[in-house]
């Protein structure tokens, strides 16, 4: 006799049913057994393994979420203050966008697990593949935003040697100008990447498999941009003068407003059975801190934001509210992706949706 491993898996063998005379009962008119009845289940996955393979992400990838989202919003508020003339602001969001993205990249890599392994990432282009197109996104709007630093951080310190030798002058006086030259394209550039940036994050989960992340993909991308921007705005508040904060409280305000609205769409169009790994949890308690944490950053930028103690605050607010934001939508999908009944309920949803609107068939519609 052979064995298999699932037969532990199995239910005991009662037995071949007894005809008349038999055990348990008179005939085929005899009361049957109860017991051997198979009861009301709820549904299990095959074996209890996973019906949808959870993405084999660590939460560098939740940091790289909420880095690239403080990267792309500060590269729109340097090109701001480029525009509008305030240099404070400028300043900081070119730092901002650099450090943001170099620190995402770095737990982008960590994540990874070899660095080789994000250099191998940019040896093809596949517009198919959100983590493709998405590599070259950072990789084009780091470029941009570095260069674009660098500009303002060399620029001063070569006009100021530009007078030290006659001979050397002039190569440091034209190093200076080609600086000056590169800014224009340099703040533009990065301020062109920015959105994609802001926006393919959302892209690369909805892409998966995972159930709440799968159907979110309408509103995910406006739901992270509008994060993006109040990452930006926060960091703008803490470390900008009051007197240029101004852009800065603005984009607050209304990126607050912008969140929530997609937010509580977002949770209307995936319904009461996907939505609940958002309000559930340890992602529902950070998403409902997220809600509070805008709604309070965002009052105090806007009434407050002329006081340098409040603007940090709110500014710090802001921040906390975007990491809670995107940490709470990773745990979310995570959680989806483990539980079957975020798969099966929803099938079975649709299933029923198309039987009541008379379709049998993929391919066959009948009128009732």
């Amino acid at each position: 006799m052979t064995t298999n491993p699932f037969d532990a898996d199995r239910p005991p063998d009662l037995g071949r049913r007894r005809g008349k005379g038999g055990k348990g009962g008179k005939g085929s008119g005899g009361r049957r057994d109860e017991s051997i009845m198979v009861p009301d289940v709820s549904f299990d996955s095959y074996y209890g393994r996973h019906i949808v393979k959870p993405a084999p992400w660590e939460k560098e990838v939740a940091a790289y979420l909420f880095l690239g989202g403080v990267a792309a919003g500060s590269a729109l508020l340097g090109a701001g203050g480029a525009a509008r003339g305030y240099p404070a602001l400028q300043r900081v969001g070119r730092i901002g966008a650099v450090t943001g993205a170099a620190l995402g990249g770095a737990a982008l890599a960590k994540d990874l697990g070899k660095p080789s392994r994000a250099l191998n990432m940019m040896r093809t282009v596949k517009l198919t593949s959100p983590m493709s197109v998405g590599s070259w996104i950072l990789t084009a709007f780091g470029s941009f935003a570095g260069a674009a630093l660098a500009a303002e951080v060399g620029r001063p310190l070569l006009e100021r040697r530009s007078g030290s030798r006659r001979s050397s002058g002039r190569v440091v006086s034209l190093a200076s100008k080609a600086l000056r030259l590169a800014d224009g394209p340099a703040t533009v550039g990065s301020a062109f990447f920015a959105p994609p940036l802001a926006a393919y994050t959302a892209v690369l989960l909805a892409d998966t498999a995972t159930p709440t992340w799968h159907e979110s993909y309408r509103e995910l991308p406006f739901v992270f941009v509008s994060s993006a921007n109040l990452a930006a705005s926060g960091l703008a508040l803490m470390a900008v003068p009051t007197r240029e904060n101004g852009p800065a409280r603005k984009l607050a305000a209304v990126s607050a407003v912008a969140e929530l609205v997609m937010f509580e769409r977002l949770q209307e169009q995936l319904g009461e059975t996907l939505s609940e790994p958002l309000r559930t949890g340890k992602a529902g308690r950070l998403l409902r801190a997220s809600r509070a944490l805008t709604v309070g950053g965002a009052l105090g930028a806007a009434v407050l934001g002329g006081n340098r103690l409040a603007a940090a605050v709110s500014g710090a607010a802001l921040m906390a509210a975007s990491a809670c934001t995107r940490f709470g939508v990773f745990e979310a999908g995570m959680v989806s992706a483990i539980d079957p009944k975020y798969t099966v309920e929803p099938q079975r949803e649709r299933l029923e949706k198309r039987r009541a609107a008379g379709v049998v068939d993929d391919s066959i519609t009948t009128a009732r």
